[in-house]
């Protein structure tokens, strides 16, 4: 996987980002998938390992996003609760990465490393977030969380591995979970938004779930 390639292209729905699904079948309580035959032998093996590999790279990337908006939160009321949030967003994604790695490396793949930084200019040229105060970050978190759960509604079907589509369809929700998360801290700090805005999180209401700078 070459991580150069990757890095160019930075906003999370220009790229696959389905399949963080299959370390996560080791989360949630399922076994490892890996056949005793190396799966990077066979067409579908390679396929599911390069899905896991490119949702791995956009869990090190929210890991990263977090951390980095972390030091920039003030010690306002305002960003407390979007730090405690936060923290809870990225233990998920950690377990994410975690059990990711774990399959890839079951598969016979080799997971891919983290970077020292990510591109997030993306959001913030469209006006879906940024780092200079508390609610932009949000926002920006938010931006983040939506687009990782339209991948995975979209892509899931591309992995050869049943359980593993399973699973992604649990993840999926989890990620809308971390979306309808952020938008209820907004509404706890008196915003007037729905925390559901629709029946369906895609590509054609995306703009009813993400929130402008």
């Amino acid at each position: 996987m070459d991580q150069n390639r990757l890095s160019k292209n930075s906003s999370r729905r220009e790229l696959i980002v389905s399949g963080a699904l299959g370390g996560i079948a080791t989360a949630l309580g399922l076994p490892l998938i890996a056949e005793k035959a190396d799966a990077r032998t066979t067409t579908s093996g390679r396929n599911d390992i390069k899905i896991l590999n490119n949702a791995l790279y956009y869990e090190h990337q929210a890991i990263w996003a977090y951390s980095a908006a972390a030091g920039k939160l003030t010690s306002t009321e305002v960003g407390k609760a979007v730090l405690a949030l936060a923290l809870r967003n990225q233990a998920d994604h950690k377990n994410h990465r975690d059990a990711l790695a774990a399959t890839i490396a079951s598969l016979g793949g080799t997971p891919l490393k983290t970077q020292s930084s990510y591109d997030l200019s993306s959001y913030i040229k469209n006006g879906e977030g940024n780092l200079d105060s508390d609610v932009n970050i949000a926002k920006l978190a938010l931006g983040l969380e939506t687009d990782a759960a339209i991948a995975y509604t979209q892509e899931i079907a591309n992995l050869k591995t049943p359980k593993l589509i399973t699973v992604g369809a649990s993840i999926g929700s989890t990620e809308a979970a971390h979306a309808a998360a952020i938008r209820a801290t907004f509404k706890a700090l008196g915003v007037n938004l729905e925390i559901v805005p629709a029946s369906f999180v895609s590509l054609e209401n995306r703009q009813a779930w993400v929130l402008k700078v």
